[in-house]
């Protein structure tokens, strides 16, 4: 009874045996006023024509020849089953058609007789209906039931509660089969989502559909692959902090070791080595912590309005790079100390890999965007490692061993102009035979 499509069948089949049962009663209760109204025709048409009849019929002195011959004629004229009784109660006379009645009054269906008492004390009894299966017969009755659409006896009784049923049986049946394929695709669902939470990060549900239960499908898929995603860049930062975390850690528990030990004239070497190694871990720890928080979308990005011209002046100028404002730009809508982060890693970076060459840095506007180019003259990256110099912790080739860094500042770069709407790219200098330029491209207010 726990099975969600035995729920949701059975509450469609409780819905219908309401239905039909209402439906039933509501029916029955038309039939029944039908019939009040049909029996209350018949009386008062009966009344006015047992009248004319016995304004016309022989009077009781009359033989009982004449009393019968004109009975019958009545009683073809008007298509009615009549009969005429004495005074005392003996049988004058009855038409054909009313002892045809009469043989067929013990099976269902037969209609009772209708007595009409005459002023000189006879009785003129009419059969009320048409009898079964006759044609061309009935009288007020049956012209009365076919002015009132009657319902057929068959929809009285134990008939209607057949039909009823048998509707009722076919509905549920045809209704399982739909519940049981729309609960089916719940039941893939809740499965697909019961081996997500328990570590199956890869595990994606049927979609397909245009209905409700595909939309929450297609979104838990969204969410899967976005959590699977944020749990691996998690554990890859993890693994690749803890191994930068190891240099660092081992050189300064060294110089600490030999600082004990030390002549004098070494202790000032060993503490600025002490205090860079410090440096090197703080910087770490912060770069790791941001780029946590950025790909976690932990808080919200401030929109404020920022001059990237005032922003570059100050950064190039900081390091002694010649800053270009090229084609005035609209001011950019984002996190003032991001951008700032953003740009100071740049050309950190051009400063760290791009030899002994000048450094340059120039803003331009182009199709809506602002894109801050940096570019230094150094042996340039290769193509095949445009991209992947964006990655956490990558480091081309030979660099870490001649510049150091941790390899975290180009991929705070582009999480940073991700978060902004915009992105960044690395390209190969135009104006010299060696060189790289990093764009970072921003949309503007």
């Amino acid at each position: 009874m726990r099975s969600l499509y035995v729920r949701v069948w059975l509450t469609v089949v409780a819905v219908l045996a309401l239905f039909a049962l209402a439906s039933g009663w509501v029916f029955q209760r038309q039939v029944e006023q039908e019939r009040g109204r049909f029996d209350a025709i018949v009386n008062e048409r009966t009344a006015a024509w047992g009248e004319l009849i016995q304004r016309s019929l022989p009077g009781p002195e009359a033989s009982a020849d004449e009393q019968a011959a004109a009975l019958q004629d009545w009683s073809q004229r008007l298509r009615m089953p009549l009969a005429l009784d004495a005074a005392d109660g003996v049988r004058i006379a009855d038409s054909e058609s009313y002892r045809r009645r009469l043989e067929d009054g013990d099976r269902p269906g037969a209609q009772r007789a209708v007595a009409i008492k005459l002023d000189d004390g006879r009785t003129l009894r009419v059969l009320r209906g048409p009898p079964r299966g006759a044609r061309g017969e009935g009288g007020p009755g049956r012209d009365a039931a076919a002015k009132l659409g009657f319902a057929p006896a068959w929809w009285r009784g134990p008939g209607l509660v057949v039909v009823l049923v048998l509707l009722f049986v076919a509905i549920a049946l045809g209704a399982f089969p739909v519940v049981r394929r729309l609960t089916r695709r719940l039941e893939a669902l809740k499965l697909g989502v019961e081996r997500f939470g328990a570590g199956a990060l890869n595990q994606r549900v049927d979609d397909n559909g245009r209905d409700e239960v595909a939309a929450v499908a297609s979104s838990f898929n969204r969410a899967a692959e976005r959590i699977e995603l944020l749990v691996q860049a998690h554990r890859s930062l993890l693994a690749n902090a803890s191994h930068e975390l190891r240099s660092p850690l081992a050189r300064l528990k060294m110089a600490v070791t030999m600082l004990e030990n030390a002549p004098p004239e070494r202790r000032d070497g060993l503490q600025a080595e002490i205090e860079t190694n410090i440096r090197e871990l703080d910087t770490l720890v912060e770069e790791v912590l941001l780029a946590s928080r950025l790909d976690a979308r932990e808080a919200p990005l401030a929109r404020d309005a920022i001059d990237l011209v005032a922003l570059c002046a100050e950064e190039s100028a900081r390091v002694q790079a010649e800053f270009d404002a090229g084609a005035p730009s609209s001011p950019v809508a984002g996190d003032e100390r991001l951008l700032r982060r953003a740009l100071r890693n740049l050309l950190e970076n051009a400063r760290r890999y791009g030899g002994d060459g000048d450094v340059t840095v120039q803003l331009d506007a182009r199709d809506g965007r602002a894109e801050l180019r940096v570019c230094d003259r150094g042996p340039g990256v290769p193509a095949a490692m445009r991209e992947r110099i964006f990655e956490p912790f990558f480091r081309l080739p030979g660099h870490a061993e001649r510049e150091g860094g941790i390899g975290l500042g180009l991929s705070l770069v582009r999480q940073i102009a991700e978060r902004h709407g915009g992105g960044v790219r690395c390209e190969s200098r135009a104006d010299a035979a060696a060189g790289s330029c990093f764009v970072l491209s921003l949309p503007v207010r």
